[in-house]
């Protein structure tokens, strides 16, 4: 994958889709406080536990076939957060991918690990970590890509072709910048639900990240990805760094593990974990999360 510099969406250019972020914040914008008003950092360590979500999407953090949060983001965590406390205890929580910032900000968990792309809107409710890779965009499709959808503008030039799209993700920002109407791109709750619906043909498309939808075709013959691409919104190009989020009046805790992240990502042990989940050097993140969180 190419690593040349490529910004992101401008504001004018997300103005339009900003509300569908932030949507699922208005039920706990109001001032909602974690219960626990201890320091996090403090708390984990006089504990020994925390608690960590993932959104149950391979390969960033899923179960596998024995029940174990696994993926690029658990495993990172577990080196991180041992290092940090090498008696900790990690509690897995899985949940809608829509529900992780919300969720985060209610104090259900304490870590987000479910590789999700930092944005601005996103950095407005919740604090990042840097960024432990970047990717690009593909599509789910049937077999032989009957539409021939390559990227979302074809799909929003094309008035009979519908993409499905997974509630609190950006992929419902780049198809609403493009253009493309609600009624075209309804949302589904999990994956798994927006991957039978293309199967069954209720949508043309799934839009996902690459990795993502290669994992979510392996073993179905009747699917196949499109080859990766970045979203070009308002003229400009886009690709996704994703992170792990924190509360933000976490600091410590984001500072603490942002500290480990730092000698952690890129080093040798870093790619070889990282590298049966489909991640590799040509990955490794070109930004920082305060440019990345400044658009």
């Amino acid at each position: 994958m190419s690593l040349r510099r490529y910004r992101q969406p401008s504001r004018s250019g997300l103005a339009r889709a900003t509300l569908v972020l932030l949507l699922p914040l208005a039920t706990f914008a109001a001032g909602i406080a974690p219960g626990n008003a201890q320091d996090a950092l403090e708390r984990i360590k006089e504990s020994d536990q925390v608690t960590v979500a993932i959104a149950d999407e391979a390969p960033y953090g899923y179960r596998d076939a024995a029940g174990r949060a696994t993926g690029e983001a658990p495993e990172i965590a577990r080196v991180i957060l041992r290092r940090i406390d090498p008696e900790i205890e990690i509690e897995w929580v899985s949940t809608d991918f829509g529900q992780l910032i919300p969720g985060l900000r209610n104090g259900d968990f304490d870590i987000a690990a479910a590789g999700m792309f930092i944005t601005p809107e996103r950095c407005a409710a919740v604090a990042f970590s840097e960024p432990t890779y970047v990717v690009g965009e593909a599509f789910a499709v049937r077999r032989g890509n009957p539409k021939k959808l390559t990227d979302y503008q074809t799909i929003s030039d094309n008035e009979d072709a519908r993409v499905g799209l997974i509630a609190g993700t950006v992929e419902y920002n780049y198809a609403l910048v493009t253009g493309i109407p609600a009624d075209r791109a309804p949302l589904y709750r999990s994956f798994r639900k927006a991957i039978e619906a293309l199967a069954v043909g209720e949508v043309d498309a799934v839009g996902l990240t690459s990795l993502s939808v290669q994992s979510l075709i392996a073993g179905k013959p009747d699917l196949e990805a499109t080859p990766q691409f970045f979203p070009n919104l308002d003229g400009e190009v886009v690709k996704g760094y994703g992170g792990f989020a924190f509360r933000q009046e976490d600091q410590a805790l984001l500072e603490a593990f942002n500290e480990e992240l730092s000698e952690f990502v890129g080093s040798d042990e870093h790619w070889a974990l990282v590298q049966p989940f489909g991640f590799g050097p040509d990955m490794a993140p070109d930004q920082t999360t305060d440019q990345l969180c400044d658009g």
